[in-house]
């Protein structure tokens, strides 16, 4: 028999293009080649591009954070989102983490939280306006991101009422 799920902690679920739609893209990073190139050594695989950097003259960055390995079941307290830009995550060893989001206007809209394991054969992309907890490594190890840079700072930071605790691994 299940225990009874105790407030204020959140199931974790896999990361499925159709389960994160409202919120972003999956990017399935080992999907097929979509066309030969390189005189046939090598294949293109177009990935979505829901990439969007233009407000306030943004430009796109491109960056590589090290992460550390943090605890998978949290606490998580705050989320964060970026009303001006998009921002993709790509692990580049192959670093697993989990996604912590929620739709939301002025703040964020606990009804809609939810959590998404990512393996390390998965980016993402989240939509500008999407709230998340910043970067939840379950490994070491380094992601390349891209998002937006302008003129203004574009991190808006939300406390969460409560802590939310996440289901083990």
């Amino acid at each position: 028999m299940n225990p009874e799920p105790r407030p204020g902690l959140l199931a974790c679920q896999a990361l499925t293009a159709e389960a994160f739609s409202p919120y972003g893209e999956v990017l399935d990073l080992f999907a097929p080649a979509q066309q030969t190139i390189n005189q046939g050594t090598s294949g293109r695989l177009d990935l979505p591009s829901g990439l969007d950097w233009a407000d306030d003259d943004g430009r796109a960055v491109l960056a590589v954070f090290h992460a550390q390995a943090q605890n998978p079941q949290g606490p998580c307290q705050l989320l964060e989102r970026h009303r001006q830009g998009s921002q993709t995550f790509v692990p580049l060893t192959g670093a697993r983490c989990r996604l912590l989001v929620a739709l939301g206007q002025d703040q964020p809209d606990l009804r809609t939280l939810r959590c998404f394991e990512v393996t390390g054969q998965q980016g993402f992309t989240l939509r500008k306006g999407t709230w998340h907890h910043p970067l939840m490594a379950l490994d070491n190890g380094a992601f390349l991101v891209l998002e937006r840079r302008g003129a203004t700072e574009d991190c808006e930071l939300h406390s969460l009422p409560l802590s939310v605790h996440l289901s083990p691994v």
